[in-house]
């Protein structure tokens, strides 16, 4: 399993799970037991899901020591600022009955659209997160959604640089702007919806490419996030699925068939602008 390093020497594996939807405690129970085998360490919830206590439960049925996994947690729109960032953390914690989050990230901006005082908001509720950093509650942290215009607020009063950024990232959706400047600040890029909405499976330059590869569109798409240097979080209950998409470290894509997928023109998009959402949760 290929890992990548943080600036602060925190390594992560480069595919994990996503657990969106996934609330049925005894499909969790499979879901787990059946993504450990096939070799995932990195398992990525959040506090809207709604399923913390069901991957707490999961984790612990399958008998996996906390050291063993990498676990990835977000505080949700209602827990915004200081005190409020750090108190969320602590009710997370308690439902996985553990010390710590080896990923704690923002999952959304305050939005302008909404906010006249947006980066005083993300400020503050950011100044937060670096508390549970300095306290050991969060290994890592970062942000999700958050745009340049976002990363390049926070700098201002921010003293530890968000470490990771998790954002739609697929074919269709490049994100070459953002990855570049990611890359020049030392910020990971995490693709959270890395297959898109599902359309992009049906592109034919996808599906050529991968003929040609011997591989499904799917890894064909995983392999192009893994070469853009972005963690994977694909989501999937279906076991066939999962060693599908893990099964993508014994090819590559050339320069040509790279350049190719990111000339894809906009497509498969889940469609949440984080300048235009209106809140919700």
């Amino acid at each position: 399993m290929n890992q990548v390093k943080l600036i602060n020497g925190v390594e992560l594996p480069q595919i994990g799970l996503g657990t969106w939807q996934i609330t049925d405690r005894s499909q969790m129970v499979e879901v787990v037991s059946n993504a450990y085998d096939v070799g995932y360490r990195l398992f990525d919830t959040a506090a809207a899901y709604s399923n913390e206590i069901a991957l707490s439960k999961a984790i612990t049925e399958k008998g996996i020591a906390r050291e063993a996994y990498i676990l990835s947690d977000k505080v949700w729109n209602t827990s915004r600022g200081y005190r409020a960032v750090q108190e969320a953390c602590h009710k997370s914690l308690k439902k996985f009955k553990t010390d710590y989050f080896d990923l704690y990230l923002i999952h959304w901006p305050a939005s302008m659209k909404l906010y006249p005082d947006w980066e005083e908001i993300n400020e503050d509720t950011w100044r937060g997160m670096e508390q549970l950093y300095k306290d050991g509650l969060a290994k890592a942290i970062g942000v999700c959604n958050f745009k340049i215009h976002h990363l390049e607020s926070l700098k201002k009063t921010a003293e530890i640089m968000p470490m990771v950024d998790q954002v739609e990232l697929h074919p269709g959706l490049n994100q070459n702007e953002l990855l570049e400047y990611c890359k020049v600040n030392d910020i990971v890029v995490e693709a959270s919806s890395p297959l898109g909405n599902g359309q992009i499976l049906n592109n034919e330059n996808l599906q050529m490419i991968a003929e040609n590869k011997k591989k499904t569109v799917a890894q064909v798409c995983l392999r192009w996030g893994l070469q853009k240097g972005s963690i994977l979080i694909p989501k999937t209950t279906n076991v066939g699925r999962m060693q599908e998409n893990f099964d993508i470290f014994n090819f590559s894509l050339d320069k040509k068939e790279m350049d190719a997928i990111d000339k894809i023109s906009y497509c498969g998009g889940i469609g949440i602008d984080s300048d235009e959402v209106e809140e919700f949760g």
